[in-house]
This record gives C-alpha cells, sequence and structure tokens, in this order.
C-alpha cells in the first residue's frame, strides 16, 4: 500500500512536501511554574531546538559569557538595536533593557531550525506580532495558587513582603494565560515536559510549516 501511494506522488500525483520551516516556541509562566526547567529539558533531548540568546544592557555576573548566555551591550548600543527595528521584542526592567536579536533567530527559522523563548507575555505580544507565522506560544502554569506559593517559599530566601510580591506578580502574569496558543498544567513535571514536546512536534508537522511544490 505505501509503495502503491509513493508511486503514484512520484508518477504525477500529490508532490511530497518540502523542507519545512522552524517554530518559533515561546514558554511563559510566572516566577516558579518551571518554565526554565521545561525549557532546559527540551534543549537536551531536541537536536533541532536551540535557545535565542538575549541582548541586555545588564552588566555580565561571575561566569557568564558574552554571546552564550547574553549579547552584553552598551545602552547605546541596544538603543540602536531598537531603533533599526532590529529586536523582535524588548523590556525594561529595573532599570536595565533586555531583547531578542531579530536577525538570528530568522536565520534559524529559514533553515528550518526551532528556537524557544523563555519570556514573559508582553514579550509574548511581541513576538508573535513580529512572526505570527511561526510563533507558538505555550503558557504554564502551576496546579493552584497554593502549590506556587510554596514553591516560591522552599526556592527562594526572600522575606514574607518580597514573598507577596512575588505572589501578585505571579497573579498577574497568570491573568494572560488566554492570549496563548497552549496552556499547560505544571503538575507532574515529566508530564508538563512531554505535554509541551507534543506541541513542539505537532507544530513541527503543520502543513502552513512546509514547504509547498510549484505548480506544475
Amino acid at each position: 500500500m505505501n509503495d502503491t501511494i509513493y508511486r503514484g506522488a512520484s508518477a504525477g500525483g500529490a508532490a511530497w512536501p518540502g523542507p519545512r520551516r522552524g517554530v518559533c516556541l515561546v514558554i511563559s509562566a510566572p516566577s516558579g511554574a518551571g518554565k526554565s526547567t521545561i525549557a532546559r529539558a527540551l534543549l537536551g533531548s531536541e537536536p533541532e531546538l536551540s535557545a535565542s540568546v538575549s541582548a541586555t544592557t545588564r552588566a555580565p555576573r561571575p561566569g557568564e559569557r558574552d554571546g552564550v548566555d547574553y549579547h552584553f551591550l552598551s545602552d547605546a548600543a541596544f538603543s540602536a538595536l531598537v531603533d533599526g527595528s532590529a529586536l523582535l521584542e524588548w523590556a525594561h526592567v529595573f532599570n536595565r533593557s533586555y531583547g531578542t536579536p531579530r536577525a538570528p533567530v530568522e536565520q534559524a527559522l529559514a533553515s528550518g531550525r526551532d528556537v524557544v523563548f523563555d519570556i514573559d507575555w508582553q514579550g509574548w505580544r511581541q513576538v508573535k506580532a513580529a512572526l505570527p507565522a511561526d510563533a507558538v506560544g505555550i503558557f504554564i502554569l502551576p496546579p493552584s495558587v497554593q502549590t506556587l506559593r510554596t514553591r516560591l517559599l522552599t526556592r527562594a530566601g526572600d522575606d514574607a513582603a518580597e514573598i507577596e510580591r512575588r505572589m501578585r506578580a505571579a497573579c498577574d502574569e497568570m491573568s494572560h494565560w488566554p492570549e496563548f496558543d497552549h496552556v499547560v498544567v505544571n503538575d507532574v513535571l515529566e508530564t508538563c515536559i512531554a505535554e509541551v514536546r507534543a506541541v513542539l512536534h505537532a507544530a513541527r508537522t503543520a502543513t502552513s510549516r512546509m514547504e509547498k511544490p510549484s505548480a506544475p
């Protein structure tokens, strides 16, 4: 049966799709929901997936490498990228600027490589507007607000006031989950990773991402 289908296609029937375009996978979540852990798990098991390297105006921390962890830029250099529309998304946070250079991402997508972003809902809006046909957004939710609070208390050595500040920020962040294409609840980490991987694999096989054959 498969051989018959193949011969029919090669003899002038439906042509096989050409190379696919890459997926721009955006993973967003409140602090403590596990998005960085999920992204690292995918990067360690998906050879066609790479991480976007952000640009920032903050100083490097010990052990960080320019071009690997971040592109460390001056305020003037960062502003030039913004003015030249060379960033897919950017934001000013705590007197420092962060953004994603457009060219490396577009080159990766054109070559059929996927790129994962670990950014907030505002970054998702900008990436979706810049690359509407390529961007796939997943929002990670905790099983409950109380679970998130417990995770923050366990992970951070912050005082009660700081925990409350983080919780208010997290609740605001979670209110934006309907803006995304998919939502996944991170109750069991391995299950959550598998569900996010399933979204990535489905996006790779979308016909809209395949190169269409030329008309005879």
